[in-house]
């Protein structure tokens, strides 16, 4: 089959994201194989391409927002009908046995496994998931639509209830890509009033066009105090502004797996009147399917731009130098 393969991890400009033929992937007995239709671009991609996270699989294929069709499964799989329509998101793998899986927080498996990072992902033509990660997918909603769900909306929905938004509040968006304006739609669905920071002018728009109160600047400060704010740009020095903008007891949650270095904090007028400072750490299951059902309910839809599977590099290189809003889809033009 084609795929795209990280040769060695470095700029996604100059080529080191590469076109390459593999083997059809054989599933596991716990396994399915599933035939990639559509594949989300996510800036976590671009974290793997580029190196900003550690290689765990030399040559991976990148690629976890995967809808596709079932194709084949493992030995010990039951329940899936062939040609049915699967989901492929971040969470691949936990244990289920240590003390975070058993509390419910699976995410902070230590021994957890990331689609398009442990294991080839969506950038190709077939890719596989354990059968107990897979997301059943429903049938009405075109597959661009839904690629950015996978991980852009279940990211975007845990980063939401990390930041303890309270009912009726004013949340602040600092960055406004695939996941922040899913991450919108739900927030203002359930009440809150929502301010945009970010740096991009066509982002700025759509956040109007959604339904944000405003939307400004990423360094500029909101119109009003915040209740809560989500930091989905991977940029450190945000930190201290969003800690700013917070109202007393505020909390900002940092949606992403990599950012830059945090400038030093100013204790007075950045942390004190019990501010709150939250990370992210991937998703449960559990996030997985509470926020595709939100979804299905609220009307969520995500603001997507088509590419070919054949040019998911310079997808990768749009996202990075932000030449559109929204969230980037690869279509398979392979099979």
């Amino acid at each position: 089959m084609r795929a795209w393969s990280v040769v060695r991890p470095g700029p996604v400009e100059e080529g080191y994201l590469r076109p390459v033929r593999k083997p059809v992937p054989v599933p596991a007995d716990d396994e399915l194989l599933v035939r990639v239709r559509a594949c989300g671009v996510c800036r976590t991609d671009l974290h793997v391409t580029e190196g900003d996270l550690p290689v765990h699989r030399p040559g991976v294929t990148p690629g976890h927002e995967v809808v596709g069709e079932l194709a084949g499964a493992g030995a010990g799989v039951r329940g899936f009908e062939a040609g049915c329509r699967i989901g492929v998101a971040w969470l691949r793998h936990t244990d289920g046995g240590c003390a975070y899986c058993v509390r419910g927080a699976e995410n902070l498996c230590p021994r957890s496994e990331y689609t398009g990072w442990h294991a080839d992902g969506g950038y190709a033509e077939y890719t596989t998931v354990p059968a107990a990660f897979a997301y059943r997918l429903p049938k009405d909603v075109p597959d661009v639509a839904l690629a950015p769900l996978l991980c852009a909306g279940i990211i975007g929905h845990r980063a939401l209830r990390r930041a303890a938004l309270p009912p009726g509040g004013r949340l602040g968006l600092y960055g406004f890509g695939g996941s922040a304006h899913l991450c919108a739609q739900v927030a203002i669905a359930e009440g809150a009033t929502v301010h945009v920071m970010t740096r991009g002018a066509h982002a700025r728009r759509l956040a109007l066009e959604l339904g944000a109160a405003s939307a400004q600047d990423a360094y500029a400060e909101p119109p009003e105090p915040l209740d809560s704010a989500i930091l989905f740009a991977p940029a450190g020095e945000l930190v201290p502004v969003a800690l700013r903008a917070l109202d007393r007891g505020g909390v900002l949650a940092i949606a992403g797996i990599h950012l830059t270095d945090t400038p030093p904090l100013h204790y007075e007028t950045e942390l004190f009147h019990e501010k709150q400072l939250r990370s992210v750490a991937s998703n449960t299951r559990e996030d997985g399917r509470e926020f595709l059902s939100l979804a299905a309910r609220y009307g969520v839809r995500a603001t997507t731009h088509r590419y070919p599977l054949s040019r998911a590099a310079e997808a990768l290189g749009d996202l990075k130098a932000g030449r559109f809003d929204g969230a980037a889809v690869l279509v398979n033009d392979w099979t």
